[in-house]
């Protein structure tokens, strides 16, 4: 499996650090240093991806056409604080303030699998998702989002 399964609680520390979950470290590749690259998420979340999703994905947006103007807006935007982070000696990772502050976090934080990377919400906003989202809407939206993969293939 390349992905992540999983919702982990975590807690900021005063300096922006968050001790990375058990759960998360046994999900990454063996054998690898655990190097993450995190940026804005599309919500207000921030998304963490591994070293080893983010490379493909950048390379793919390497290949995109530098003229068309929608390219350029969308690097800007997808790459706009973008950081490569490491654990530190206690298997920490230190959050720049300029993310935390996009995503709202302050304490407590949901870490959350979303496939090849994970979301970092606060977990006030996170449990809000789903407060107002009833089983029918996710059924509905479900029913709408899988219909366009059957019909692709």
């Amino acid at each position: 499996m390349n992905g992540f399964i999983g919702e982990y609680e975590a807690t900021l520390d005063s300096k922006g650090r968050f001790l990375l979950p058990a759960g998360v470290k046994k999900q990454l590749p063996e054998g690898e240093e655990p190097v993450f690259v995190i940026n804005r998420g599309f919500e207000k979340c921030l998304t963490m991806y591994p070293m080893q999703s983010w490379k493909p994905l950048y390379e793919n947006l390497s290949t995109l056409n530098d003229f068309d103007p929608k390219v350029r807006e969308f690097r800007r935007y997808f790459l706009n604080g973008a950081m490569q982070l490491e654990l530190d000696s206690a298997g920490r990772i230190l959050l720049p303030k300029s993310l935390m502050e996009h995503a709202g976090l302050e304490k407590d934080i949901v870490l959350v699998s979303a496939m090849n990377k994970m979301e970092i919400w606060d977990k006030q906003k996170y449990q809000q998702l789903f407060d107002n989202f009833s089983s029918d809407s996710f059924s509905g939206l479900a029913a709408e989002v899988m219909a366009k993969k059957d019909s692709n293939g």
